[in-house]
């Protein structure tokens, strides 16, 4: 399918939904974004208490086009109040966390163990958190020639970037696409060469999904041999759309915008899904979080959600519920009342974002309301 239009995340969802989302990705700049004011909407002001003061945060630019939207209507509701967001990557959002130089961080993968102890030595009186807030549709984008239906399910996707499939021409991609015509080109896989959140989360769905298709470990940094790496999902896409036969993953608003073809993903109900953001918030509704208060989603591949587009991004907000200063804790819990808000993610909802599950986002909400 080739992409050039951004779908919004509206339509039936499983369970009831609250709109929250994500596009861009783990890279890019590390300007923070003060989005120039503007006129809030009315729903968007109603929705904010404000607070007084400024903070800022820092880190996966997954989070970017959602904070630039979110901290325009905060900041247009609450004159005076200044909240900055540096965009940059999951790693150094959470290192500057640790750092003290941001009051939270924006991190498409949940605060490591080995980190864990760090962060919430700053968190005094209280514990350090990840609250999912943010949810996208990872596309498998590829140029092919001749090519404009590709169907892959998960064990193909698996084989493909694991080395195991090198031709286009592969049995296995043809069973997957019945009589399309498939060349004889080699394949060239494309993946991140920096750490990045979003090949902790596709490399979750080759290990989740794939099965014993995919045999090695989920994580930021890209771990099978072979392949062509690039710096960002914007290096992916360019280096996508420059080489015949490559297949690579980057988030939906990186397929829209260099238009770019997308695989039709196989879910576990058996269905090949197009990528969109309804299918990506069918696939996140059966994740489980946590009990307490960090808030670490487990996906769940297995269960068949009919609709349901199996690739997805879930990026967090990390704070502590306690330890900042009173005015800066006040202002981190207004701002995130707002995000988590039912005006605050309907703002966001035609950005190529897609909902988190209601249960999610009553657990995120009722987080967010311990934070002082």
């Amino acid at each position: 399918m080739k992409v050039g239009k951004r779908q919004s995340a509206a339509g039936i969802a499983v369970a009831a939904l609250l709109s929250v989302a994500a596009c861009g990705s783990d890279d890019n700049s590390d300007e923070p974004t003060t989005p120039a004011s503007g006129s809030a909407s009315a729903g968007a002001a109603s929705a904010i208490d404000c607070a007084t003061g400024s903070i800022s945060g820092g880190g996966s630019s997954a989070q970017k086009n959602a904070m630039d939207e979110w901290i325009k209507a905060y900041q247009d509701a609450c004159s005076g109040t200044t909240v900055a967001y540096a965009s940059s990557s999951s790693g150094t959002g959470r290192q500057s966390f640790i750092d003290k130089q941001v009051d939270f961080a924006g991190s498409d993968s949940a605060i490591k163990d080995d980190q864990k102890t760090a962060a919430a030595a700053r968190c005094t009186g209280g514990e350090v958190v990840d609250i999912p807030m943010v949810v996208g549709p990872i596309a498998v984008v590829y140029n092919v020639s001749g090519v404009d239906d590709l169907k892959l399910s998960p064990g193909t996707v698996a084989k493909i970037f694991s080395g195991a499939i090198t031709k286009w021409n592969d049995p296995a991609i043809k069973a997957d696409n019945g009589s399309a015509s498939l060349p004889d080109t080699t394949i060239a896989s494309v993946h991140r060469s920096d750490a990045s959140g979003t090949t902790d989360n596709f490399t979750k769905f080759l290990a989740g999904a794939g099965g014993s298709d995919w045999t090695f470990a989920n994580g930021s940094d890209w771990k099978a041999p072979g392949g062509q790496g690039s710096k960002g999902s914007d290096g992916i896409a360019s280096t996508v759309k420059a080489t015949p036969g490559a297949i690579g993953y980057v988030e939906l608003s990186y397929a829209e915008n260099s238009g770019l073809s997308t695989a039709q993903l196989k879910n576990a109900a058996g269905e090949f899904t197009e990528v969109s953001t309804d299918g990506a918030s069918k696939g996140v509704s059966t994740a489980t979080a946590k009990d307490g208060n960090d808030l670490v989603l487990t996906f769940d591949y297995k269960t068949a959600v009919p609709g349901a587009y199996p690739a997805y991004l879930v990026s967090y907000e990390i704070v502590c519920t306690k330890g900042l200063d009173a005015t800066k804790g006040a202002l981190v819990k207004s701002f995130l009342t707002y995000t988590a808000s039912e005006a605050g993610q309907a703002s966001i909802s035609d950005l190529g974002y897609a909902p988190l599950p209601s249960t999610v986002a009553t657990k995120v909400k009722g987080v967010v309301a311990t934070l002082g």
